[in-house]
C-alpha cells in the first residue's frame, strides 16, 4: 500500500525593514544632523564672544584695581600710568599687557615693547567729578582698531574714587 506523502514546504518567517522603511529613517536621520550642524557656528561664535568679554571684564577689574591702590598724593596710576582727571584710551592684548599705541609699541609708561603687543581691546576712560571725588567711565571695546559704533562687543562701568 502506497501512501501519498504530502511535502509541505514552509518559508521561515523573517523579520526585517522594507527599502521604504530604511529610506524614510535614513531621510530623518539626515535632517537631525543637518540641524545639530547647522547649530555648531553659532556655538562657536558665542564661546567666541563669552570669552571676550570675559577677558574684556577681566582687563576692566585691572585697571580700576590700579587705580584705586594708586596712593592719593600720585597723579596718575602706578601700574597703568593713568592720569587722573584726563581722558585717556589704553589699548590691552589678550594676556593684559597695555599699550598706549594701536600699534602696541609702547606702554602709557613709556617703556617700549619689543615685539609690540598684539593689541586686541581698547579702553576708553572718560573722568568728571570734582578733584576730591573723581568718577570714572570705563568702556573696553573689540577689536582695537573698531571705533565704538562698530566694534563686535564692548564692556563698561562706572567707578567712584575718593582722592582726599
Amino acid at each position: 500500500m502506497l501512501r501519498s506523502i504530502k511535502c509541505e514546504r514552509r518559508l521561515p518567517s523573517v523579520a526585517a525593514f522594507s527599502l521604504v522603511e530604511l529610506t524614510l529613517a535614513l531621510g530623518i536621520a539626515a535632517f537631525c544632523l543637518i540641524a545639530v550642524i547647522g547649530i555648531i557656528p553659532v556655538g562657536m561664535q558665542t564661546n567666541r564672544n563669552a570669552t571676550s568679554q570675559t577677558a574684556a571684564t577681566n582687563i576692566m577689574a585691572g585697571v580700576v584695581a590700579d587705580l584705586r591702590a594708586t596712593p592719593k598724593a600720585n597723579p596718575t596710576s602706578t601700574q597703568f600710568c593713568i592720569p587722573f582727571g584726563n581722558a585717556t584710551t589704553l589699548y590691552f592684548d589678550s594676556a593684559g599687557q597695555c599699550s598706549g599705541t594701536l600699534a602696541g609699541s609702547t606702554s602709557p609708561c613709556g617703556i617700549n615693547w619689543s615685539p609690540p603687543l598684539q593689541t586686541r581691546y581698547q579702553m576708553n576712560i572718560a573722568w568728571s567729578g570734582s578733584a576730591v571725588l573723581r568718577y570714572a567711565d570705563l568702556k573696553v571695546t573689540w577689536p582695537a582698531a573698531a571705533t565704538a559704533a562698530n566694534a563686535s562687543g564692548s564692556v563698561e562701568i562706572f567707578a567712584a574714587f575718593d582722592r582726599k
